[in-house]
């Protein structure tokens, strides 16, 4: 079957090539009633946990995992008839999940996910897909290996406004883009390890909370909120925002893997990220699209383009640099500069149709069958360039980056950073 050449040929294709047809754990197909629910199980139950749960709560939540008694016994509470675990690995026992959430920090996504897959479920897990690029290339294997239904969370993917801005871009409303610019706020990192070691909480499960990260006494500088200032666990503002927003030059320009990858920052820090950064990626040309060097800043860095003045004074953003224009973006909005330029422009009839929910493309899929627009394989290769970024300022190279071999070429320094390693009774 020839591959189709656009991400919406794709969609297309894939649609044709799955309607009505959902693999179970055994490997055969089941009908689902037109009101039939999915039995769904959720790890992490609080903060976005919790706003995952609510947006599966129109299906049967049979489980719920956390390891936090109190949250647990709270979510509990609203859903009374789902069993309730501190370990995502006796959840999995469970018989009747169908499907299941992943909201844990980002350094127990790929165990949970993966061992989720191999038991023959469907996964939905927030972003960034792994904490390392190794974790992300076999997670996507095991993906495409076991043919279960994906959806990473990039909720803003399903907004209408992502939706118009590609097709601008498509269109060619601003011309050949051979340049994005991608910049937030944020400042996670810059921290010292704590010294003092004060007590567990009564209830906490702290020895899971680690879960495959190395051993190291509890402090509440690490959760439940202020993990991503640590290596360890995230990744940083880079390894938390960038998948939402690098995520629509993805889209529009059909990104994947990145050529080249450099990063500068602060002093480099053994154990806490950069609470500023500048990456810059270059893309290779895509059939007659031409290479595309994309930049990303955080931590109140931005574009040249602002100091120019050539910008409206916005927040966090993507900019389309194209040779007849360009096309400022956020999540709800987008404006086609310099705007008496665009004037008389027509706008193009939207041809994207509009998503049903982030999180019901998923239920959907996994009931009827179908494609989800944030499946593993398309979020796969955009968690991976993300995390490119911290790669090349913890190692302090110009990465030459080899997609084929999960290498950066001539520079061992970087295995470290690409590679994982656990603690001793975790494996992925």
């Amino acid at each position: 079957m020839k591959r189709p050449n656009t991400r919406r040929q794709f969609i297309k294709a894939s649609v044709a090539a799955t309607a009505g047809l959902t693999i179970l754990r055994s490997g055969s197909a089941r009908t689902y009633a037109a009101n039939e629910k999915l039995n769904v199980a959720v790890i992490g139950v609080a903060n976005q946990g919790a706003y995952n749960l609510g947006n599966v709560s129109s299906q049967n939540v049979v489980a719920l995992c956390d390891i936090n008694e109190g949250l647990l016994a709270g979510a509990a509470q609203k859903h009374p008839s789902a069993r309730t675990y501190t370990d995502f690995r006796h959840l999995l026992d469970q018989k009747d999940v169908e499907a299941v959430v992943v909201a844990t920090p980002d350094h127990t996504h790929a165990v949970a996910t993966a061992a989720a897959i191999r038991s023959g479920r469907h996964v939905y897990c927030e972003k960034p897909l792994t904490r390392t690029v190794a974790e992300c290339r076999r997670i996507q294997e095991l993906a495409r290996e076991h043919r279960c239904v994906t959806q990473m969370g990039t909720q803003i993917h399903a907004g209408s406004n992502y939706r118009r801005v590609v097709e601008l871009v498509q269109s060619g409303a601003i011309g050949t883009v051979s340049e994005v610019h991608v910049w937030v706020g944020g400042g996670f990192g810059n921290k010292e390890r704590p010294k003092d070691t004060p007590a567990i909480p009564k209830g906490l499960h702290y020895d899971l909370w680690l879960g495959p990260a190395e051993e190291r006494p509890y402090h509440p500088d690490y959760l439940p909120f202020s993990w991503r200032h640590w290596w360890a666990f995230g990744g940083g503002t880079l390894a938390d925002i960038g998948c939402h927003y690098m995520d629509l030059p993805h889209w529009a320009l059909e990104l994947r893997h990145p050529l080249t990858v450099e990063a500068e920052g602060p002093p480099v820090h053994a154990e806490s990220a950069a609470n500023w950064l500048i990456a810059r990626y270059l893309y290779p040309a895509r059939g007659e699209k031409p290479p595309v060097n994309l930049t990303w800043y955080h931590g109140n860095r931005r574009p040249p383009q602002f100091a120019e003045k050539k910008l409206p004074k916005w927040g966090n953003g993507v900019l389309f640099v194209g040779s007849k224009g360009m096309l400022i973006c956020d999540y709800g909005k987008h404006v086609l500069l310099p705007e008496k330029d665009f004037t008389e422009f027509t706008t193009p009839e939207p041809v994207i149709k509009d998503s049903i929910g982030h999180h019901l493309e998923w239920i959907e899929a996994c009931k009827h069958g179908g494609p989800t627009t944030c499946d593993f394989d398309y979020s796969g290769p955009l968690t991976e360039a993300v995390l490119l970024g911290n790669v090349a300022f913890r190692s302090g190279k110009k990465l030459e980056w080899d997609p084929k071999k999960l290498r950066a070429t001539g520079a061992p320094e970087a295995d470290q950073f690409i590679d994982y390693r656990y603690r001793k009774g975790w494996a992925l």
